[in-house]
């Protein structure tokens, strides 16, 4: 059975930033090292935010368990958290980098 109430949208949300940086902004923000060093801190502090959050031994963040694929790492985190957390980080740079004033070219 396929969870459709968060595992679907998650991928879907991936897919369509990803999706819309390839196809229509083209801001080579995923060819900078800068980016994805970025993406590595936001996972570091995301790692035991969301452990806390959502540890089965007391969790504070409950997921209904059929609207969820099951998969949890590290801590009890459900994969989808990550997949989420990556698509909304990544949607914002890239508003950022194309709403960003370009600097002017000199003649």
């Amino acid at each position: 059975m396929i969870p459709w109430g968060y595992t679907v949208p998650a991928v879907a949300a991936v897919a369509v930033v990803v999706a819309a940086e390839l196809t229509v902004l083209r801001t080579g923000l995923f060819r900078r090292l800068a980016y994805w060093i970025a993406i590595v801190i936001v996972t570091g502090f995301q790692i035991p935010v969301d452990g806390w959050l959502t540890k089965l031994s007391g969790p504070i963040v409950r997921y209904s368990p059929e609207d969820i694929s099951g998969w949890r790492f590290p801590w009890d985190i459900p994969v989808e958290d990550f997949l989420f957390g990556y698509a909304l980080i990544t949607a914002v740079l890239l508003v950022w980098e194309r709403t960003r004033p370009r600097e002017e070219q000199s003649p």
